[in-house]
């Protein structure tokens, strides 16, 4: 049961008891009074026919009366009151009612004449008396229902017991299950927070169907995520760590050749041409930095939550025969054969820069591992479009229903399974050498071609086939019409 339901019903119960109680008591009372009513009219009035003969005396109601036999008719439970015809109290029985010689209106005096009056605790009844037809007086008669005022108090009592024991066990059936369903529950949801908190392992609690169920299995999530979050932020870390220690290595290297280059120059006891190798050799180590510095700080850029990428839009065939274009010198210097296709329609939004250096870090990959008089294959495609040179395996891999792929296809080695677990992972070299001709890279430019194609609402992925190729596929996804994210 919800613990919204129970405490619902818990507080129908407290507020419905003392209505029950009162309401039992009350027909119960009434039930002994429908018992009692009869019998105990038919008592007064025949102890109010036996007094009659003595309280119609008219000489009663006269100055200095004898009023021996009205003192005798006097009882615990039972008062008498005697008027004059004017109001005057010439005697009473119930000093707590009225005081000899005080007076009563008329209206007061003549109210109620032979009527029995039943009240709560006494029947009354008042009758004129006469000498002759001249009014001479009035008598009052109060007869306690001492029986039954006692009958009653007698019930009331066992009524409020009744209604004590069920309140103490309602009272305690609830303070039980508050704590069995509130204090417990949260006593142990605590701990779970108090050991998270302190990095002690968590004690599982027994599922629950109720609120604190779902409150402890919200917290089990969060707990999981922040976990999951904390590892991937301990593998960054790590990551950066290690990023910092290789690129400030491989710093060193062409820095150390720049110096002694320098150096070598200074000396000016070199030939005309070993000072344009020099020199050649300077620029070279340079732009080498330089490109690792840039890449350093793209990987930095993309890392973090506040950069923000600014997309155009562009007709895609125009913009996608522009990004594969470029590349033919590239290749026929390092003798390799590349083949470009272009087929792309539609729109796109895209940060031309950033998918330029896609481009750049995919054919850079692509032709440092191809060797010579190997072949290349570039191409900017719709989706359910495939080249005609593409490997069968690569073909098979396009799977998108909507979009265009990206595609660079290279000859050579390929890679394995667990190499291509760990491609896009920062300063992964499949290669230990780093390229073929002993040219060091960051390590970084697929890691940053995956967070630029991932920032474009699309993904990137590497298929191969040992002894054959290895194919980069990029998906970008076609800019969507107004109203649609």
């Amino acid at each position: 049961m919800k613990i919204k339901t129970w405490l619902l019903l818990s507080y129908f119960l407290v507020m419905l008891l003392p209505l029950g109680a009162a309401y039992g008591l009350f027909a119960w009372i009434n039930a002994y009074h429908q018992d009692r009513n009869i019998a105990e009219y038919m008592e007064r009035w025949t102890e109010l026919n036996a007094m009659q003969a003595v309280l119609n005396d008219p000489s009663l109601y006269e100055p200095n009366a004898d009023l021996t036999k009205v003192k005798q008719l006097e009882s615990n439970h039972l008062s008498v009151t005697l008027y004059t015809n004017i109001g005057l109290v010439v005697y009473t029985s119930n000093p707590m009612k009225h005081t000899p010689l005080s007076f009563v209106t008329k209206e007061q005096l003549f109210e109620g004449f032979y009527e029995l009056q039943q009240k709560f605790g006494a029947f009354t009844y008042k009758e004129p008396v006469f000498a002759g037809t001249t009014l001479v007086g009035v008598y009052e008669v109060q007869l306690l229902r001492d029986d039954w005022v006692a009958g009653v108090g007698q019930r009331t009592w066992f009524v409020v017991g009744i209604f004590s024991v069920f309140f103490i066990a309602l009272f305690t059936g609830v303070t039980t299950l508050v704590n069995r369903k509130l204090n417990k529950p949260l006593h142990q949801l605590m701990g779970q927070m108090d050991s998270f908190a302190k990095g002690e392992p968590v004690t599982q609690i027994k599922t629950r169907h109720d609120e604190i169920g779902e409150l402890t299995k919200s917290f089990d999530r969060m707990r999981s995520e922040l976990t999951e979050a904390n590892r991937k932020l301990a593998e960054e870390q790590q990551q950066k760590e290690m990023m910092i220690a290789s690129i400030s290595h491989d710093l060193k290297t062409p820095l150390t050749s720049i110096r002694a280059y320098a150096e070598a120059l200074q000396t000016g006891k070199l030939s005309s041409d070993e000072q344009a190798e020099y020199r050649s050799v300077i620029i070279s180590k340079s732009v080498y930095m330089r490109q690792m510095l840039d890449d350093l700080l793209m990987y930095t850029l993309l890392q973090s939550s506040n950069y923000e990428t600014d997309y155009v839009k562009v007709d895609g065939e125009e913009f996608f025969d522009m990004l594969v274009s470029g590349f033919d010198m590239l290749c026929e210097k390092n003798r390799i054969n590349l083949r470009v296709v272009n087929d792309v329609t539609g729109e796109y939004a895209v940060n031309a820069k950033q998918l330029m250096r896609v481009i750049d870090n995919v054919m850079s990959n692509a032709i440092a591992h191809t060797n010579p008089g190997g072949e290349i294959g570039l191409a900017a495609v719709d989706v359910g479009k495939t080249p005609d040179w593409s490997f069968p395996f690569v073909a098979e891999a396009l799977k998108r229903e909507d979009g265009m792929y990206l595609i660079v296809q290279n000859e050579g080695r390929g890679l394995t399974d667990a190499e291509i677990a760990k491609v896009f992972e920062p300063l992964f070299q499949a290669d230990p050498a780093r390229t073929k001709a002993g040219d060091r890279g960051t390590g970084l430019g697929l890691s940053i071609t995956k967070q630029i194609m991932e920032k474009h609402g699309g993904d990137v992925r590497m298929v191969s086939v040992p002894d054959i190729g290895t194919a980069i596929i990029c998906w970008l996804p076609r800019m969507k019409g107004e109203g649609q994210e």
